[in-house]
């Protein structure tokens, strides 16, 4: 049953912190497997990377069979119909031109003291992107990773994703072709996340690791974190969905079973100011699932995780909106930018009537690789900055040396490093030295 919350309840505050802090991310313990699979991967190489594709995808690979072949690049177009072709170089049109936006400027001066200060900005060499296999397929996330690394600049852009049975969906390999990605393994798991980390013989290693997974793959990301970049350890989906009483209750119970149809994990939130909506919207949401194809699945995310809190008014919804950071934030409501300058603490907002969260998911522009369980507090989505790295850049000369020099070395002697101040003291022949 959905939970139901009211704010004038008595109770509210308790069962709000309770339903907030409950766990939705798979209880197994899975980080000693995973370790072991990393350091067999490590030790062994393909041999192990093969081991468990064959133990866990049911997948026989080879050397010569790991990587997808140009023929099966190339074949993938012909199994896919026109108009989803289209539709998916409509979105990578759409997402490499929001990404290119952002990319980040140099920065280079000289300030008062005479001292040339700097930032440049370079590419990663290699990026590593892990895209999904089991319940749904996503070339979506195809193009999400693999486009602001490409906007970043990144030379090499590898791509693995798993293989079960030897199937590989042709409009997943299109995505990787449109976002010109030839390079391309048919391995998934933690297998996969330590063969791009450490590297193999058929393999060598990258440099930062995007993309979600299964708990497997997100422990492995966080064991292999230090070794390489990564961007985030994602968990299950979320939306939040804020309306009032003038939305279409049917249009917002979709959107929320838009996020519930992902896992059984997923969790779906309704905050209104109106009792009769929310009452609206669960029946709405009931009348949906006798028809969706991921009915199961949603019916099980909506029943166990879905929540629908009932305010006095919209202002109220604003500190409940930023303790629970979530993913996903559609403000359904007049003036919905006056309220989203109130909520740092979302993933995605989407503002309006007419903003479906769905679209964020495709064709909008900004990526959809959003912060989870609420890591919105304090990380961004995806972008060029994840596949990028800053370089700061100092030059002095002797005059602007010793402007700022003897403060340095003010503090190098009271931090109880003399060779900090006698490397700057030197340059200045001001600093005794042993002999002098």
């Amino acid at each position: 049953m959905v939970t139901l919350l009211s704010n004038t309840d008595s109770d509210f505050t308790a069962r709000f912190e309770d339903f907030i802090t409950a766990r939705r991310d798979d209880d197994q313990d899975v980080s000693d497997v995973v370790r072991a699979i990393l350091t067999d991967v490590r030790t062994r190489g393909d041999v192990a990377v093969f081991e468990y594709t064959s133990r866990f995808d049911k997948l026989d690979l080879t050397p010569e069979t790991i990587r997808v072949s140009p023929e099966e690049l190339a074949n993938a177009k012909s199994h896919c119909a026109p108009d989803v072709l289209q539709a998916l170089k409509t979105a990578a049109e759409r997402i490499d031109s929001f990404h290119r936006r952002h990319l980040p400027e140099d920065d280079n001066y000289t300030d008062d003291a005479g001292v040339s200060l700097g930032a440049r900005w370079t590419p990663v060499a290699a990026a590593g992107i892990y895209v999904p296999g089991g319940k749904a397929v996503y070339p979506s996330s195809v193009l999400m990773n693999a486009m602001p690394a490409k906007c970043a600049g990144v030379e090499r852009i590898v791509m693995v994703v798993p293989a079960p049975n030897g199937d590989l969906n042709p409009l997943v390999l299109a995505a990787a072709e449109l976002a010109g990605i030839t390079e391309i393994y048919k391995i998934g798991g933690a297998q996969a996340i330590g063969a791009l980390a450490y590297g193999t013989e058929s393999i060598s290693p990258v440099d930062v690791i995007t993309g979600p997974g299964n708990a497997f793959v997100a422990a492995a990301k966080r064991e292999v974190f230090g070794t390489v970049g990564i961007d985030m350890i994602a968990g299950p989906s979320e939306i939040l969905v804020v309306a009032d009483g003038q939305n279409n209750p049917r249009w917002i119970a979709m959107d929320l079973l838009s996020q519930a149809e992902h896992d059984e994990v997923a969790q779906a939130i309704l905050i209104t100011d109106d009792a009769d909506f929310a009452r609206a919207t669960c029946d709405a949401v009931e009348d949906h699932l006798k028809t969706l194809p991921r009915a199961d699945i949603a019916r099980k995310s909506w029943n166990d995780h879905g929540a629908v809190i009932v305010v006095e008014t919209l202002d109220q919804a604003i500190p409940l909106v930023n303790r629970l950071a979530p993913e996903h934030l559609e403000l359904a409501i007049d003036a919905p930018r006056d309220m989203a300058a109130k909520i740092p603490n979302a993933g995605s907002i989407f503002l309006g009537r007419y903003t479906p969260e769905a679209i964020g998911d495709y064709v909008a522009g900004p990526n959809h690789v959003l912060p989870t369980a609420r890591s919105a507090r304090f990380s961004s989505g995806l972008n060029v900055l994840n596949f990028m790295k800053r370089n700061t850049l100092i030059e002095c000369t002797r005059e602007s040396l010793a402007q700022i020099g003897p403060a340095a070395m003010t503090l190098a002697e009271e931090e109880g490093l003399q060779a900090h101040g006698r490397s700057i003291g030197i340059r200045l022949n001001n600093a005794p030295t042993e002999g002098d």
